[in-house]
């Protein structure tokens, strides 16, 4: 747990239906998935190493992250570290929780060894891009299913 409230929780039978209930703004739905896709994402692909965690404030969900966790070299597509899930629901929006999930992702993935993380958006109005390049993501030049990839490099702590 942070100071803000902001932490993560294993999705469990008992949280499961609350979490797969968050939802992103309608103009948003086309550059994230829901919950219960991304759950069934990381169990139709096992080699991607799915990480996810529902994300709290205090007693409440508030969102979900889901990251490819340092996949083997031989089976990473983008980067043994890959963002693959940031959603934060509509009502809960412009406090700040995404930067903090961040935050603390890149905390998590870099005691684990990480000097990079990757993530990608697909171009739009209303794109994501704004909030990567605030926190440093940079484009790598490469586009994955017509997403544009994105990496932060980890700066030792």
């Amino acid at each position: 747990m942070t100071s803000s409230g902001v932490h993560f929780r294993e999705i469990t039978d008992d949280n499961r239906d609350a979490v797969c209930a968050l939802r992103v703004r309608r103009d948003q739905e086309k550059f994230v998935a829901s919950v219960a896709t991304s759950l069934d994402d990381a169990a139709d692909e096992p080699e991607e190493n799915p990480w996810y965690r529902a994300v709290y404030s205090g007693d409440e969900p508030v969102g979900f992250v889901m990251l490819s966790w340092n996949v083997p070299d031989d089976r990473s597509g983008v980067g043994k570290y890959y963002l693959w899930r940031l959603l934060v629901d509509e009502r809960h929006q412009g406090r700040g929780i995404g930067w903090e999930v961040l935050t603390q992702i890149v905390d998590l993935v870099r005691a684990d060894g990480a000097t990079e993380l990757y993530t990608s958006y697909e171009p739009g109005e209303g794109e994501p891009w704004p909030f990567y390049q605030r926190f440093g993501f940079v484009p790598t030049g490469e586009v994955d299913d017509d997403e544009i990839v994105l990496r932060l490099t980890l700066s030792a702590r």
